[in-house]
């Protein structure tokens, strides 16, 4: 039979500490009841419960890293759903932890469940699976039990994660699509370079005919891409790893993520994106009741940027002192010069001409003088751009107003609202951009080839035929 640990008051006002046996907490509650107290808090002794973490360590799996992001969303939706119907919480997250596939959110839901059971709140129950429930989720249920709004609160976290899953679907499908028409482009001009044009080439060779120029190119590409081409999936791996590298150090990281917010066309993207996910994770905050304090270190936190991470802490520091969001807001939205930033868009604009040196490398000498030409293009871009600020005055104002008329979280809201359109508009008019682009590029590269390798195979057709007569 379980013990069951409780807190009542006497008929004096004496808080009473005690552990009663019961078959059920129910029975537990009227015992107590009879005895003339008033129970304050109830539930199984942490003692008792000791076989229980086992029985869950045996339910576990073997997971790396947190839950998905929409594995997040159903199950907040779910438990909303379920708080709705007027379950007890144990019950609905026992219910959603037998319903969940093997996984990091099953071992969290099974962790959560026990340190109910011994006691422990739901937020603090939350907080002690980090992998699966971040802060904000954890700061918001807190609040929501403060407040005795959870179901209320459960909703909004609901429609927050789904907007964010959204936002970060819209994001991704923008930089996915071009990449996989690059990379299969490049494996099919691989495939070619490899096993087509040397068979051509040796065609050629036993003719002895003279090669017009764009043969001769399209060939010196064969013959490079056979002797180097395991530098085709080292390079890209190298960029990444040093970009990764780079990032580990804390100014490394600040001018990348200068560097993505500076970009031409794509910069926009990123930081109309980064402003639409902070102001709809302040404005959730705000509403559920969470002091802005900690709602914007929870923002800066959870904002994935350098530079936004940059602002919100200068923000909280000045909220500190007695200002209000607003104004430290401009004040800190400006980028100052970054030599890491303008590192990248030097490098990244000296990639067209150090290319040239994987065909021909004798033109080192032509190489390096477009490299210079096209690395102070790169200062050049940087230094009239580097100062524009990432969040407009439409935020600032925004803001402003909604602290005045105390509708902060209404304002942050339609703020995000709005941004989550422009993301969703940039987003359209990128992929109607990249997709005739790519046409037109790959139309290109099959002309070339199908030109290089005709005009000398007409050459030894007319030979042949002139040979005849």
């Amino acid at each position: 039979m379980p013990h069951y640990q409780f807190e009542a008051m006497d008929p004096q006002g004496q808080e009473i500490k005690d552990v009663i046996e019961a078959p059920t907490q129910d029975e537990a509650q009227a015992t107590i009841r009879s005895m003339g107290y008033f129970v304050t808090r109830i539930a199984v002794q942490k003692a008792s419960a000791k076989s229980g973490p086992k029985q869950g360590k045996d339910r576990k799996t073997f997971a790396m890293g947190g839950a998905g992001g929409k594995k997040i969303v159903t199950f907040t939706r779910q438990l909303s759903i379920l708080q709705d119907a007027g379950l007890p919480i144990l019950r609905s997250l026992r219910i959603l932890e037998e319903q969940s596939k093997p996984g990091a959110l099953k071992n969290g839901l099974i962790d959560v469940c026990e340190e109910i059971e011994g006691g422990a709140s739901l937020s603090e129950a939350m907080a002690k699976s980090p992998k699966v429930f971040d802060r904000l989720y954890v700061n918001m249920i807190k609040a929501g039990e403060a407040g005795g709004s959870l179901e209320l609160i459960l909703r909004r976290l609901a429609e927050f994660k789904e907007r964010s899953q959204k936002l970060k679907g819209q994001v991704i499908g923008a930089l996915i699509y071009p990449l996989m028409v690059v990379l299969f482009t490049i494996a099919i001009l691989t495939f070619i370079m490899l096993f087509i044009i040397p068979e051509f080439q040796k065609m050629f060779t036993e003719f002895g005919i003279d090669l017009p120029a764009p043969t001769q190119l399209l060939m010196a590409i064969s013959d490079r891409t056979v002797k180097l081409w395991f530098l085709f999936p080292l390079i890209p791996i190298g960029l990444i790893l040093f970009v990764s590298l780079v990032c580990k150090f804390k100014a490394g990281r600040m001018g990348w993520h200068l560097f993505l917010l500076k970009l031409p066309l794509m910069g926009k993207l990123v930081e109309k994106a980064n402003l639409a996910r902070t102001t709809r994770t302040l404005g959730a905050l705000v509403a559920s009741g969470v002091p802005i304090i900690e709602g914007l270190t929870i923002t800066r936190e959870t904002s994935g940027n350098a530079m936004y991470e940059k602002i919100y802490s200068r923000v909280t520091d000045a909220i500190r002192t007695g200002e209000t969001i607003a104004a430290p807001l401009k004040g800190n939205c400006n980028p100052s010069f970054h030599p890491v930033a303008m590192f990248f868009f030097a490098a990244v604009m000296s990639l067209p001409p150090l290319a040239v040196l994987f065909v021909k490398p004798s033109m080192w000498f032509g190489v390096a003088y477009g490299c210079g030409v096209m690395t102070m293009l790169g200062f050049a871009w940087y230094f009239l751009n580097y100062k524009k600020p990432v969040v407009e005055d439409l935020v600032i104002n925004m803001i402003d107003v909604g602290e005045e008329t105390g509708e902060l979280d209404v304002m942050l809201y339609k703020v995000a609202d709005y941004y989550e359109e422009e993301v969703e508009s940039i987003t359209e008019g990128l992929m109607k951009m990249i997709e005739p682009l790519m046409i037109i590029f790959l139309g290109l590269v099959v002309l070339f080839i199908v030109a290089s390798l005709f005009m000398p195979l007409i050459a030894i057709i007319s030979g042949l035929t002139g040979g005849k007569k």
